[in-house]
């Protein structure tokens, strides 16, 4: 099917916004949002979306009436793509993302590595999870941070999307991690990132709704869970998660937003769960939470 891809170009601080915002509008029609520098003297970059040609008119009404509701800039360019063109051009424009000593990039970006960064390959895809979204990489902002406090031996990556978290920890750690995911498609290609990233050996991935799967039984208890999913979901999945935890497990929670801080610590804390620390990136929440005992 042929797409158009409808952009925005504006400064760094809209950028973030109107991505965010974008992604929350096109969440169900499932089309890619993409952010990205043009000019790094000018601080210029780019927003754009890739929709179906034959829907692209809704599609420009729809972002100029979610944009103009957050005062945010609406002229809205055009380019139409040729069959499949839009997948290599998303591929062109993301860059590599640094997180303390982590680092990811795709295949067009292999010599970006520095010799003492945990790279990972992973290339944009049918899965979620290329360290560019906000969620990703702040995971792997605290990720970073709890490594610098602590040594993991049994991980568990909830939502695992492309594999990208539990790449990050394996790349760091000599731990046993699993991954698990709802989507089929996203568990087969976590499976190959894991291959190309020479890492699946020790990551265990998993189509597992929920936590009945025997996965978790058989490689729990985790001293080390992230979970990068949605407010709802990771509030429906208190109990089950501390369940799997180890005593003093640390338990890293993102697809968050600010204001919904109060009401995902209060309910882990009802579940044995204290609150450690919180982290913004790019206007998403990432919370650091430990298992009393």
């Amino acid at each position: 099917m042929r797409q158009t891809r409808l952009f925005i170009t504006t400064n760094a601080a809209a950028a973030r916004k109107v991505s965010a915002i974008l992604e929350d509008v096109f969440e169900e029609d499932g089309w890619p949002v993409s952010a990205f520098e043009v000019d790094e003297d000018n601080g210029i970059w780019s927003v754009s979306v890739y929709a179906d040609t034959e829907h692209a008119q809704e599609a420009e009404t729809r972002m100029t009436l979610a944009l103009e509701a957050a005062d945010l800039p609406t002229g809205i360019g055009h380019e139409p793509l040729d069959d499949d063109d839009w997948v290599a051009k998303t591929l062109r424009e993301l860059v590599p993302v640094r997180s303390g000593r982590f680092i990811v990039h795709g295949s067009h970006d292999r010599d970006a590595p520095r010799a003492h960064e945990h790279a990972m390959l992973i290339d944009a895809g049918l899965a979620f999870g290329t360290g560019h979204h906000g969620t990703t990489a702040g995971c792997l902002d605290m990720l970073g941070q709890c490594l610098k406090e602590n040594r993991y031996h049994r991980a568990l990556d909830l939502g695992t999307g492309s594999g990208v978290l539990a790449i990050a920890v394996a790349k760091a750690l000599p731990a046993r991690i699993l991954a698990t995911d709802i989507d089929p498609v996203a568990v087969r290609v976590a499976k190959e990132n894991c291959r190309l990233n020479h890492v699946a050996s020790r990551i265990r991935c998993e189509t597992a709704p929920g936590f009945s799967h025997r996965a978790f039984r058989e490689e729990g208890p985790f001293d080390l869970v992230i979970a990068n999913i949605l407010a709802g979901p990771l509030q429906a999945l208190a109990r089950d998660l501390a369940a799997n935890c180890a005593p003093g497990a640390t338990v890293i929670l993102s697809g968050l937003l600010p204001h919904q801080k109060a009401r995902i610590v209060a309910t882990y804390r009802q579940h044995g769960m204290d609150f450690i620390k919180a982290h913004i990136r790019d206007n998403w929440l990432v919370l650091v939470l430990r298992k009393r005992g």
